[in-house]
């Protein structure tokens, strides 16, 4: 017996093995097709966007050269008003072994400057893309509520000018639709800026949203029928924070399957274990072959699971996968043990621990509550099953369910009666 326990400890290490290397060439996978499915997925989608608010500039005198022209320098002005709206649209999209969150959104802002001198200032309002490798449809860009005569800047940007008497308002809008991926963000400025009058509305058609690190959460949230209705409405703030939203994000086949794979040696030990016990129990012999039959059918699911990806989905390889390998497994005893021990004792076992603990690789946060829930049921159900099981006699291989001792009775002092009463 103890012969038969190393040589089945050597198949464990050696499917452990095999496991590490299969989790290592699925990582390698994922990993070096990564950069190269990004890139494919931002030329055809775009980056995440990051909306800069606009900049007002005024055109202020210091100093005047020799020949007695003025030198002009710009002065930022601060925005007297945003009012922006943003609508989201989630579009998944997959290459390879990951899902990227890619969205549309359709935007547009209106905002309000006011000139603050006591003289009329030439005033420059800027304009910023949020993303440089990106297509920008339907585009607008008005001033009083006319098509601005922009200008092209040197970084990318529009620009256009115009003369504001003291204390005239200017209102200027932009809208465009545009496409990004992971994240979309508004930025009230490159620094610490104060913001006046501000109003941001992001509606979603999606349900599960986050928001970035470094943002300002929402001042009030509205489910709609689609998604959400964020908005954020200060009248004066001062933030070098970003007010946004992160997409929701699939789970990607690559990087779960290869978890999956890394975890597989778990599995595998708690079903070798609970399958001896309950060869012990019902009287089965398993001799170390069937031992390494038994860890190459676990192994067939990982190794099927790993390359349905391809070509499946996530779901639907998983449970091609499981039925696989539980059919392997479950045909394989049936020959070796009878229907009972197979279809019963060593099919709900595989579908615990190899099944059931892959699964909750599905579920974040909960693998590791889940294995270990699984490994005190199952603790306690084999120390209650084995308490009475005679291990000397199982590891000197003359052990039979027959053999099991008797129950003691009520009143009883010891496992057995010798039979012989105590002297008067």
């Amino acid at each position: 017996m103890v012969k038969r326990i190393i040589a089945v400890i050597l198949i464990f290490m050696a499917s452990s093995a095999a496991w590490m290397a299969l989790g290592a060439v699925t990582e390698l996978r994922t990993r070096s097709s990564s950069s190269e499915l990004e890139g494919a997925v931002i030329e055809l989608w775009g980056r995440p966007q990051a909306q800069m608010a606009p900049g007002v500039s005024a055109a202020v005198p210091r100093g005047e050269t020799p020949s007695g022209e003025a030198i002009l320098v710009p002065v930022p002005v601060d925005l007297a008003s945003s009012e922006i709206r943003a609508a989201l649209n989630l579009d998944y999209r997959r290459k390879g072994l990951l899902w990227f969150s890619t969205y549309g959104v359709d935007f547009g802002g209106e905002w309000t400057a006011v000139n603050p001198f006591a003289a009329t200032r030439e005033f420059i309002i800027t304009f910023r893309f949020p993303a440089g490798e990106a297509i920008y449809d339907a585009f607008s860009f008005t001033v009083n509520g006319r098509e601005a005569a922009a200008r092209t800047t040197t970084d990318g940007g529009l620009e256009t000018s115009l003369a504001l008497a003291p204390g005239e308002r200017v209102v200027f809008a932009v809208a465009y639709r545009s496409r990004g991926m992971d994240t979309w963000t508004y930025a009230f400025g490159p620094d610490v800026t104060q913001v006046r009058d501000f109003g941001l509305t992001v509606e979603t058609d999606f349900k599960d949203i986050d928001f970035p690190a470094r943002t300002v959460s929402p001042t009030s949230k509205e489910e709609t029928a689609a998604g959400w209705r964020l908005t954020w409405r200060h009248d004066n703030l001062i933030s070098g924070f970003q007010v946004g939203v992160e997409m929701p994000h699939r789970l990607n086949p690559g990087p779960l399957a290869a978890k999956i794979i890394f975890f597989a040696p778990i599995s595998l030990l708690f079903f070798f274990f609970v399958i001896f016990i309950l060869g012990v129990l019902r009287g089965v012999n398993l001799h170390p072959m069937h031992y390494f039959f038994l860890a190459a059918a676990f192994f067939s699911f990982h190794l099927l699971f790993a390359y349905l990806l391809d070509h499946l989905d996530l779901n639907v390889a998983f449970g091609v996968a499981a039925v696989v390998s539980v059919a392997l497994v479950v045909s394989y005893l049936r020959l070796v043990a009878g229907n009972r021990f197979a279809f019963v004792e060593a099919g709900l076992a595989q579908l615990l621990y190899l099944v059931l603990f892959s699964y909750t690789h599905f579920l974040k946060g909960f693998t590791g509550l889940t294995v270990t829930v699984g490994a005190v049921l199952t603790l306690f159900v084999l120390m209650q099953t084995t308490a009475r099981v005679d291990w000397d006699a199982v590891f000197a291989g003359r052990w039979s369910p027959a053999t099991r001792p008797a129950r003691p009775g009520p009143g009883s002092s010891g496992p057995a009666s010798s039979g012989r009463e105590g002297s008067a």
